[in-house]
């Protein structure tokens, strides 16, 4: 029973968590493109082909141990290459590339807000696949909303710090972007001391209700994880 319950845990985040972190960099690619750099196209990474992003690590073992865990599932793709050099006016298109990332999640949270509201109307209509496709819905709600969150904290490399070090003026800027090298381990050591969660879980609560109200969603779905 655990191994059928683990599978269909597996089938319903799977798709949400791929598309999710898959967007996430497509979109990075693509804003840089617009703003003159070609790197992540010469490369082949303006695709939604998984295995031009899949991170071994972060797309696979990671979601999988969360789930067997704690059913939360969090998980990121290998970062799409940009040349900031080749951006026209690199120090204002950084923002603009560093933002695209998250307002892809938001992009793709609202969507999946939409698709619940659309399963639970087929749910009354006794359509058959609607549970799972609000199951999957909900999944893919929490987990844009998560890394949008996350990506816009103000940390170097998370492209909330991309953004920062953008805006400050010049040497500002360099001594915050020292920062990048232990950006993670910080990450990591907020995560075990537990304020990472204190920080991001009011924040995704706030989005998720946002997006209850918006859509007219009943809030008992969100207890389905």
């Amino acid at each position: 029973m655990a191994d059928a319950a683990l599978i269909q845990k597996i089938a319903i985040w799977a798709l949400p968590v791929l598309l999710a972190i898959i967007v996430h960099e497509v979109a990075h690619g693509w804003a840089a493109l617009k703003l003159g750099d070609r790197t992540a196209q010469m490369m082949g990474r303006l695709t939604l082909n998984p295995v031009k992003h899949v991170d071994p690590i972060g797309s696979i073992v990671v979601p999988l141990v969360l789930l067997m865990s704690s059913g939360f599932v969090f998980g990121w793709a290998k970062p799409v290459p940009i040349t900031y050099q080749n951006l026209r006016n690199p120090k204002a298109a950084m923002s603009i590339v560093a933002v695209a990332g998250p307002f892809s999640n938001l992009v793709m949270a609202l969507m999946w807000a939409g698709i619940a509201k659309l399963a639970i109307m087929l749910w009354k209509s006794d359509f058959v696949w609607a549970e799972p496709l609000l199951y999957m819905a909900v999944a893919g709600m929490f987990i844009n909303t998560m890394l949008m969150v996350l990506n816009l904290l103000p940390l170097p490399p998370l492209d909330g710090g991309r953004i920062w070090e953008s805006i400050l003026p010049g040497p500002l800027s360099w001594q915050f972007s020292r920062i990048e090298p232990y950006g993670f381990y910080i990450l990591i050591g907020l995560s075990i001391f537990g304020i990472l969660g204190m920080i991001l879980l009011p924040l995704v609560t706030d989005f998720i209700e946002f997006l209850t109200i918006l859509f007219d969603l009943p809030p008992q779905i969100f207890s389905i994880f």
